[in-house]
């Protein structure tokens, strides 16, 4: 029987563990009460590929005694298979226009940006290229086409970026950016969408490497936090 924490593993999820572990590892390793994917030397490594809102409690209560390492795929290519609805139907399988990018992050740091601020922890954020297997139940409200996701495949790793201080997150920040700016500069700057634009102005205002220095008109005015200090 495999260990309670591969009951339900999903082959995102697995693959990514496999990925990571070395040989001396230890997988699936019962520490403080919780399950940790992976314990590399004397580092916990937890594998999120959903909410980061589902660990919050458990990594904030490790990085109290434990270097941790949350390791976060955000797929930068995708292809999308969707099965036959009835048995005689052929398979769809077709690539995503999507491109997910490393500032995909700031959408589930939302949870905890301050853990950040804790020496014993650590973000990894790994670009890789994903199968997303979709199937067919049937249109309810909030399901807009009948379509849901059923698994995700890892096919390949493409680049991984780590995230052990406040500033290495600030670095997403770019260096032609106005001295002041709202959340709709960032996106056009960095070319994200507002909303994932505010979410990194929240998390990097949490770990204080932006200032609230006013509004302008319902906007919200940023600052790095050094320009403010130095005026």
């Amino acid at each position: 029987m495999p260990p309670i924490g591969e009951l339900n593993e999903q082959p995102l999820h697995a693959a990514l563990k496999a990925y990571y572990a070395r040989p001396d590892d230890q997988v699936e390793v019962s520490t403080d009460g919780y399950v940790i994917d992976l314990v590399q030397d004397d580092c916990l490594i937890e594998i999120q590929t959903g909410n980061f809102s589902n660990v919050k409690r458990k990594l904030s209560e490790l990085v109290r005694r434990y270097p941790v390492r949350l390791v976060y795929p955000v797929a930068a290519e995708k292809w999308i298979l969707k099965l036959p609805q009835q048995g005689t139907e052929q398979p769809q399988y077709r690539k995503s226009p999507k491109r997910g990018r490393v500032e995909a992050i700031f959408s589930e740091l939302v949870s905890f940006p301050r853990l950040l601020l804790e020496d014993n922890f650590s973000l990894e954020v790994v670009l890789v290229q994903e199968e997303e297997v979709r199937r067919f139940v049937c249109k309810k409200r909030g399901r807009k086409d009948g379509w849901v996701t059923v698994e995700r495949r890892m096919l390949g790793v493409v680049a991984q970026r780590i995230f052990e201080k406040p500033s290495d997150l600030s670095n997403l920040l770019p260096a032609d950016i106005p001295a002041e700016f709202t959340t709709l500069d960032l996106a056009q700057a960095i070319d994200i969408p507002r909303r994932l634009a505010q979410k990194m102005a929240y998390c990097l205002r949490e770990i204080g490497e932006i200032d609230w220095v006013g509004k302008r008109g319902r906007s919200h005015i940023y600052s790095r936090a050094d320009v403010c200090q130095r005026n």
